[in-house]
């Protein structure tokens, strides 16, 4: 019979001890037994087990002693005590301080079993949890999620390691695609509140009506539709972590009411009467200057200083290019395994396409790209054969556009006016084209277009 689990099984009583042994050795478990609590506690110092049964009134160290010694070294064991019908409140004070259950005596063979068995799978349930968290903190440990060299990053992960054992607000800026949910994600896992829930939200893609209610729940009836209570962001991270993505995008009237939550410490569903405790700390992130969106009156300049306690600004990958063959090989590694191939390598040409390209779309961008490649080779080299044609088209080249500057000088601002100005016409005022032309996000070039008030002239 395959073991089930491994049982200490303490009592002073010979003969108890061997019933014990025997049924639960039959029902696939690994036993050992123990004469007294001191000879019990040197066992558990050489052995781990899943679960220890022990008597509640043994000479010498009785079995609440035991349980108490036994709970310091161990995260996982479950304890049982047996114990007599006289003694049962002791058994109740004793799971108030951490036994798993109690069995009174005369003991029954069924209960043993289904007591056991379910104080085995909460062990194992218990183990499977620290090592998974383990395993979540080895992953997202600051130093091993960002793949590069690149001094700035290096950077931006410095500053989000001095920060993780802080609650203070953190405000992450960069492009879409440069793994600012992956900063937070690591500021979470690196902290204190690591064993809360982190929960994220993206502020661009909810109404804002929406988007209250998400963050804040509501009671029953607030609204038509509110069929029933519901339990927002702010109370399901509660001890934890909320990661709002692109801030930005936050109308100014849930701004000032997060301004009231992150102050006060406190939230209040839609239609409730009662103030709720809220210890949770904030994360947000922005692609957006938030500066120049407080001076056109769309961001709250309180607000801004609440969140910018501590500014990480994430670079694109346009600036980090050095990093980019070791992230192109990661990511062809991951899909490979996926995918299951054998791809070793990607070819030199193929690799100086992607070097070459612009990447709008930053980091998220290029796995996107490795992931289609990796399915579309058959070898083990990537080629740029299995490149889109975005990559192979249109390389970026630097220094390609050759131009003098004169003698009198130039407005860096002018310039740059005017290259959008060709840009949009050139791509009769699509931005998206212009966009994809110069090599920089929608959002980038709408935010520029607005900046220098660039606008089709209507005929």
């Amino acid at each position: 019979m395959t073991e089930k689990g491994s049982i200490l099984v303490v009592d002073d009583e010979k003969g108890q001890r061997e019933i014990l042994k025997t049924i639960l050795e039959d029902e696939g478990y690994d036993v050992t037994a123990a004469g007294s609590g001191r000879d019990a506690l040197r066992i558990v110092q050489r052995s781990s087990f899943d679960c220890i049964l022990t008597d509640l009134k043994m000479p010498g160290m009785d079995g609440i002693q035991l349980m108490k010694e036994i709970l310091k070294a161990s995260q996982w064991v479950s304890i049982v005590i047996m114990t007599a019908h006289g003694t049962i409140s002791s058994a109740v004070g004793a799971m108030k301080h951490g036994a798993f259950d109690y069995l009174t005596k005369p003991l029954d063979r069924d209960e043993i079993i289904i007591v056991i068995k379910n104080a085995v799978d909460k062990a194992n349930l218990l183990k499977e949890n620290i090592s998974l968290k383990a395993e979540l903190r080895e992953r997202f440990k600051l130093d091993n999620i960002i793949i590069g060299t690149n001094n700035k990053m290096r950077e931006c992960i410095r500053i989000a390691e001095k920060v993780s054992a802080s609650n203070s607000t953190v405000l992450i800026y960069g492009e879409s695609g440069t793994g600012k949910e992956l900063i937070a994600k690591g500021i979470h896992h690196n902290s204190q509140r690591r064993d809360k829930p982190f929960m994220a939200i993206n502020c661009a893609a909810i109404p804002e009506n929406l988007l209250e209610s998400e963050l804040f729940g509501y009671e029953k009836g607030a609204f038509t539709g509110a069929f029933a209570r519901k339990i927002g962001l702010f109370e399901y991270a509660d001890g934890g972590t909320l990661f709002l993505d692109e801030i930005g995008d936050m109308g100014t009237a849930l701004q000032a009411k997060l301004l009231r939550t992150i102050q006060e410490r406190e939230i209040r569903r839609l239609g409730g009467k009662e103030n709720i405790k809220s210890d949770v700390r904030i994360v947000a992130a922005t692609n957006k200057n938030l500066e120049e969106e407080i001076k056109k009156n769309r961001f709250r300049e309180d607000l801004f200083y609440r969140l910018n306690v501590i500014a990480i600004c994430l670079p694109p990958l346009r600036e980090r290019k050095e990093d980019i063959p070791e992230l192109a090989g990661y990511f062809i590694e991951r899909y490979s395994m996926a995918s299951g191939k054998e791809i070793k390598d990607i070819s030199d040409d193929a690799l100086n396409l992607i070097m070459n390209y612009n990447w709008p779309g930053n980091v998220r961008q290029l796995e996107s790209i490795i992931e289609r490649a990796v399915l579309l080779t058959d070898g083990k080299i990537l080629d740029a054969d299995a490149l889109p044609m975005e990559i192979k088209n249109r390389p970026y080249q630097i220094g390609k556009i050759d131009f003098e500057i004169p003698d009198e000088g130039m407005s860096l601002e002018e310039f740059e006016k005017v290259v959008l100005l060709k840009a949009m016409i050139k791509s009769n005022w699509v931005i998206a084209k212009a966009a994809s032309l110069l090599g920089i996000s929608y959002r980038t070039l709408q935010y520029r277009l607005e900046k220098f008030g660039i606008k089709k002239e209507v005929r």
